[in-house]
């Protein structure tokens, strides 16, 4: 799952905590709800790098949804557990955001890792081919182009 990059990736990092809610029967966090602590951190992530969170985007004009999506599952956690979130932007010429991700427990072990893969689409849900202008933008704040 490592990706080597001419650039210095963008990094964040956030705090969740499993709550009795997030875990089945057995005690243990659901799968599922790995996907929410993803998505914590790409919120986060957006508000520390202003510019590309959900609704920076939307008032761009442009909707990202997720198109790929893959997680491996290192070790199980449970309820009252606290969990970091790394948030790794993964540089791209394509019109695309690409995340990587880390989740540790409080030990530092690793939990899980994964990526996600975003594209841009238009308000018609028309796929962008091309980098929308406020992302170029962004990426020449953080000099990442």
């Amino acid at each position: 799952m490592k990706r080597k990059t001419k650039n210095p990736a963008l990094t964040h990092r956030t705090e969740c905590k499993i709550r009795f809610s997030e875990v089945d029967m057995m005690g243990i966090a659901w799968h599922g709800n790995y996907l929410k602590y993803l998505e914590d951190g790409r919120e986060d992530f957006g508000k520390r790098y202003g510019g590309i969170g959900y609704m920076d985007i939307y008032r761009s004009g442009y909707k990202a949804p997720i198109v790929d999506l893959k997680i491996e599952y290192k070790k199980t956690m449970k309820t009252g557990e606290a969990l970091i979130v790394e948030t790794r932007y993964i540089p791209t010429e394509a019109a695309k955001i690409h995340f990587d991700y880390i989740i540790y427990n409080s030990e530092g072990e690793i939990v899980l890792t994964a990526y996600t893969i975003q594209v841009f689409l238009d308000q018609n849900d028309q796929l962008v081919l091309q980098n929308p202008n406020f992302y170029t933008e962004w990426k020449q704040r953080w000099k990442i182009i």
